[in-house]
């Protein structure tokens, strides 16, 4: 006799299973807050994908207040000038606020990562990895890629940042001068 939940004929659930299962909780007591796409505090969030950044509990931030882009390594790339740009232009956005953090799994691999991926797949990827060993300084040229691009309309207010992934604490970054 099995004392497993699921019979053995089912196949095991994928945290896939899990998750839309947990949305089926979700919708049932869902209530649509009424908001449109445009974030109340006109702030747009770049931050790195890792899942220790819990962004809206360390910055205080509810649902609607900010849009947030994530990445491997919070890097401002060609892809996220354009969600910026599209955040600002037609969301209202005004201000950028860069998040790298320490302990960032993109300062333990290089671009070599690119060349594995050719040599595995057969062929080369044609973005750049943006591996870093400077949190502080890729923050920095993060910064600057956000208030040089063309594409953006508003870069007076672009702030970086280095989150402490064991005090949960925000430390700025200051531009060169």
């Amino acid at each position: 006799m099995s004392t497993s939940a699921h019979s053995p004929a089912e196949p095991a659930a994928t945290v896939t299973d899990r998750l839309v299962e947990a949305n089926g909780r979700y919708a049932s007591e869902f209530k649509d807050p009424g908001m449109d796409a445009k974030p109340v505090l006109q702030v747009a969030v770049v931050a790195c994908m890792d899942a220790r950044l819990d962004l809206h509990k360390a910055l205080g931030l509810s649902l609607g207040d900010c849009h947030t882009i994530r990445n491997a390594g919070g890097v401002v790339t060609d892809d996220v000038i354009r969600s910026l740009a599209i955040s600002q232009r037609a969301l209202g956005t005004r201000s950028i606020v860069l998040i790298h953090h320490t302990g960032c799994g993109m300062e333990s691999i290089t671009e070599d990562f690119r060349q594995e991926l050719e040599h595995e797949v057969g062929q080369r990827p044609s973005w750049a990895v943006e591996a870093y060993t400077d949190a502080d300084q890729d923050v920095r040229q993060s910064m600057q890629r956000a208030r040089t691009s063309p594409f953006l309309k508003y870069t007076d207010d672009v702030r970086g940042f280095v989150f402490d992934v064991t005090t949960g604490k925000l430390r700025e970054v200051l531009p060169v001068s």
